[in-house]
């Protein structure tokens, strides 16, 4: 199930011991804050073995765990990769990769049902040899040759990394090459001898959020202390970073200051000076592309709509003289994903009604665009990817919520589609139905969500029914297949719901900025009229009906316990956001005011305390039996929301269940072991709540 940095433990400390003084008083659980102190740990062992005790007691666990493992571990899934240089690489955990292993092949052993791998980097030998807990986090090497990668390995899953240099061609790591050490590190090629650097440097060196703030040049053989500092963002920039974008062999050097969550100043490198692009502060580059380059508005601008992209040329734009033309324009149902660049061609991705398109623009002489649909289903979400601006073919992944992925190669010659790979089934879908249905909000939006049922279905009131839901930051909840959810929950009789509330970007920024800051309470209206659309069609009832949401997901359901108790009976609260007055003060709090607004100015935190969890809790009130996860290695959400949250509903008497993995970061689990465990506890807690 779904689409936000860290503190070091000396400023974690100090932050702590300048806080508790102040508010022990009015918080008296902020102990837990300590992420690894001693007594809040010793309080975490205590919550897991009372939880665990009674989850995995649950006559259905070791069965859902079987099955979970079994298709988390499954070869036969499909081995996603990525295109370099003529080879395919992959990065593939299984039973006896449980780390994981980084490995390529040729194209030609690609289309073959079992492929034969050539290992590149064996991340559990390494964790062997080092005798730490690496996990995975990314590798990003120099076009064109791809020969040199800068490979970021966390300790436990966390958002903060070690980054090395890797030779692929010797499969090694570099003598003296790159290297920095366990941060939020930000790092970037700017040409195959020097890269965009930004991390720790010292006091002054990271934003508020605890990202870099400092962009520096740094070249191969010298020390970083020496790098060329290029540009510093204010403290109060989320964050700021370098890059470089690639128009065929031109490359373009760009700075990025993240000035919020939603805003960005950009500067273009030219002639040894920084041009600041003079687009609006919300407007994203998209991609440059035959010395055109692509801007998509999340505001009105110049005549110019919401959500629309537009383009220019990039040497008009540094000169200041830009003449900007329409490419494509949103609609009230259609909303733009994303543009992908190919030799001759652009791919445009959308959602109408949250289902997905692709269109191929092709320039005509005119300076018109030929504009063709790319022959796929229109009832679930496509992908594309391994596009190359060297070349004309793409890639394109489909599924949805009862068809397993496909991989497909789209010809860009006459756009004929070969399936390349297929995953298989892992339980029978001839047996369910998708559908869409829309409830009507409290301020008469229509909102849309999917229902996934068995056919016989009985509108009785009593079926096990899992609602999920998101509801921020621009990420849209959109169909796809979940083995696990079919095998363990639509096989034993449970429905499942995905929301498509406001706050997400299914409808473009319009559905998003609709539920920012004052109008949060907007998402959780639109929350509570999906669930009781479902009540009101019979298809489950309260005492029936569980809800599942993680990050801001979990604030989401955090909120909608506290604000309607009496309509679930199950609440699964994955590394939740619950503490919204301290939210701003923790890990990478301070870069989300963007998205819920400031607690510390009071007038904003008169709407946030409306629904902030923690603060709404009542010891009269009666809740369902909540089921908390979060992980000590989380560095985004700090596991400290969770923490407080179970410790002062025990104190007011409430029951609850509680469970925090020790790695595993933001996503709450740094294997497949423990991603089955913590998948399978969740599915054992449904079944005996709402069946």
């Amino acid at each position: 199930m779904k689409k936000s940095i860290l503190l070091s433990g000396a400023v974690l400390a100090t932050t702590l011991t300048s806080f508790v003084a102040k508010a022990t008083n009015e918080d008296p659980y902020i102990w837990l804050e300590d992420v690894e102190g001693e007594q809040a740990l010793n309080w975490v062992k205590q919550q897991n073995e009372l939880s665990l005790a009674q989850l995995k007691a649950h006559p259905s666990y070791q069965q859902i765990y079987n099955n979970t493992l079994a298709i988390l571990n499954d070869k036969e899934r499909i081995p996603y990769a990525s295109e370099r240089a003529g080879y395919y690489y992959n990065f593939w955990r299984d039973e006896t990769h449980t780390r994981g292993v980084y490995r390529r092949t040729t194209f030609e052993e690609y289309q073959k049902a079992s492929p034969k791998w050539e290992t590149v980097l064996d991340l559990d030998a390494l964790a062997k040899q080092e005798n730490e807990n690496w996990v995975y986090k990314g590798i990003s090497c120099h076009y064109p040759q791809y020969q040199r990668c800068l490979l970021s390995l966390s300790r436990g899953g966390a958002d903060a990394t070690v980054v090395r240099e890797f030779d692929i061609s010797t499969k090694s790591f570099v003598k003296d090459g790159f290297s920095l050490a366990e941060a939020k590190n930000a790092i970037s090629w700017f040409d195959e001898n020097t890269v965009f650097v930004g991390t720790d440097f010292g006091p002054g060196s990271m934003t508020d959020s605890g990202y870099p703030s400092v962009v520096k040049l740094w070249q191969r053989g010298t020390a970083l202390a020496d790098a060329k500092t290029l540009f510093t963002a204010d403290k109060t920039s989320v964050s700021a970073a370098g890059y470089t974008a690639y128009d065929s062999s031109t490359a373009y050097h760009f700075i990025f200051d993240g000035t919020s969550f939603y805003t960005r100043d950009m500067y273009l490198l030219h002639n040894d000076k920084q041009v600041k692009l003079a687009i609006p502060n919300d407007a994203s580059v998209k991609g440059i592309n035959n010395g055109q380059i692509f801007i998509e508005l999340k505001s009105p601008w110049q005549g110019f709509a919401q959500a629309e992209v537009i383009y220019t040329d990039v040497n008009d734009l540094i000169a200041n003289k830009p003449k900007f033309k329409s490419f494509i324009k949103a609609t009230d149902k259609v909303s733009i994903e994303g543009l992908s660049f190919t030799k001759s061609a652009i791919l445009v991705s959308v959602m109408e009604d949250v289902k997905s398109k692709v269109y191929r623009y092709r320039a005509k002489p005119d300076g018109q665009w030929q504009i063709e649909q790319i022959a796929f289903p229109e009832t679930g979400t496509i992908s594309v990817f391994n596009t190359d601006t060297d070349k004309d073919d793409f890639f394109v992944s489909y599924t949805d919520f009862l068809t397993p992925a496909s991989l497909f190669l789209v010809s860009g010659d006459d756009l004929k589609i070969t399936k390349l790979k297929g995953a298989k089934s892992h339980f029978d879908g001839n047996k369910f139905v998708a559908e869409q249905r829309f409830a009507t909000s409290k301020d008469g939006t229509k909102v849309p969500y999917f229902i996934v049922h068995a056919k016989n279905m009985k509108h009785d009131g009593k079926n096990p029914t899992l609602l999920y839901g998101y509801g921020g930051f621009e990420v849209s909840m959109q169909p796809y297949y979940s083995a696990s959810t079919g095998k363990n929950w639509l096989e034993q009789g449970g429905v499942y719901v995905l929301a498509n509330i406001r706050g997400g970007a299914e409808y473009g920024p319009r559905w998003h900025q609709a539920a920012l800051k004052q109008n949060r309470h907007k998402a959780y209206e639109d929350f509570e009229a999906i669930a009781e659309d479902l009540i009101a069609h019979k298809v489950t009832s309260s005492k029936h009906l569980g809800i599942q949401g993680g990050s801001n997901g979990g604030l989401l359901v955090g909120a909608a316990f506290t604000r309607r108790p009496d309509l679930y009976n199950a609440v699964i609260c994955q590394v939740p956001l619950l503490d919204m007055k301290r939210f701003s003060h923790l890990l990478a709090g301070a870069s989300w005011m963007g998205e819920y607004g400031n607690p510390d100015i009071a007038e904003e935190w008169d709407y946030i305390k409306t629904y902030s969890p923690y603060h709404n809790l009542n010891k009269e009130t009666v809740y369902p039996k909540v089921f908390f996860t979060t992980s000590t290695r989380d560095d985004r959400v700090h596991p400290a929301h969770a923490r407080k949250m179970v410790a002062k509903m025990k104190e007011m008497g409430h029951d609850v269940l509680y469970f925090e993995n020790m790695e595993g970061g933001h996503s709450g689990a740094a294997n497949n072991e423990q991603r089955a465990m913590v998948s399978s506890l969740s599915f054992a807690y449904l079944m005996d709540r709402l069946k």
